[in-house]
């Protein structure tokens, strides 16, 4: 760390970040005045998943920031960082316990209110809320399914060291279709995309930083100080970080029908699981559960 960096990161600037302000019962937030950066953190409840109370908070904490940005005189945010408050996970992915009731019921109008709620979120996160902002994900912990999709959602994703990583919907015959081929296809290539979407495979960190994947590779322990050490090198060389950002959604943008079309698909897909592939979708939400208890 250059002594410039150290002095602008220091123990009491990472420690300001737990001042948070607890408005939601799922997502904990704070606003870092000093660097203009937001921050968010999941803890859904009973399980670390995207619950549908999860998805409308983070909804509702997306339209308030934006509306503080479009407000007021002062631009108040440059950053937005989406981080979890659950040790060891960063978000398990979709809510499956009520996948697998939803699809029971071949209740295909729930499932698509659901999804629909997931790719808002994501959709805003892409396009960092339309406003002159960076959206930073910060992965200290499992990231799977839904959850890879959201950190991949970000514009700028960093992950510690000996993470897991990965998409696991085929297990159960599925396919992650809140984004993932989508992100991925933009990231790498479709080749590769539906290489670790069909693989169902668990990657480290270290492995997708190889792919281009994960942006920034932090040691354990590190992620809160490599987001700042992210910020102060973006900071130092505004003009091109902001320009590049510009290009970057000229050259690969996200529509919201392309997201929209995939989750129709996901539905039909869904309602077409059998016993046999519900039996499964149970066990990891056995997982999904006990995950939250250790």
């Amino acid at each position: 760390m250059t002594d410039n960096l150290a002095r602008m990161i220091n123990v009491d600037d990472i420690e300001q970040k737990n001042n948070i302000d607890t408005q939601y019962s799922q997502l904990k937030t704070h606003y870092d005045k000093k660097y203009k950066a937001g921050w968010y953190f999941m803890n859904a409840q009973p399980r670390s998943c995207f619950t549908s109370v999860l998805l409308d908070e983070i909804n509702d904490y997306q339209k308030s920031v934006k509306c503080e940005m479009e407000n007021s005189r002062q631009k108040k945010y440059d950053y937005l960082v989406l981080a979890s408050d659950v040790d060891d996970v960063f978000n398990l992915g979709g809510d499956l316990a009520v996948f697998f009731e939803l699809i029971k019921k071949q209740d295909r109008d729930g499932l698509l209110t659901y999804a629909t709620k997931c790719i808002n979120v994501l959709h805003q996160n892409i396009t960092h809320l339309s406003c002159e902002l960076t959206t930073i994900a910060l992965v200290q912990g499992d990231a799977l399914g839904g959850g890879f999709e959201a950190a991949l959602s970000s514009n700028v994703l960093i992950a510690e060291r000996g993470t897991k990583l990965g998409l696991p919907e085929v297990l159960f015959n599925l396919f992650p279709g809140m984004g993932a081929y989508s992100l991925l296809s933009r990231k790498v290539n479709a080749v590769k995309a539906e290489e670790i979407i069909l693989s169902g495979k668990l990657y480290s960190a270290e492995e997708l930083y190889e792919l281009g994947i994960v942006d920034i590779l932090a040691d354990k322990g590190q992620g809160e100080t490599e987001v700042y050490r992210y910020i102060d090198v973006a900071n130092r060389k505004a003009n091109s970080y902001r320009a590049i950002r510009k290009v970057r959604d000229i050259c690969n943008p996200v529509p919201y029908k392309e997201l929209l079309d995939i989750t129709k698909i996901w539905v039909e897909s869904a309602c077409e699981l059998t016993h046999k592939d519900l039996r499964m979708m149970e066990r990891l939400v056995m997982r999904q559960t006990a995950k939250n208890t250790q």
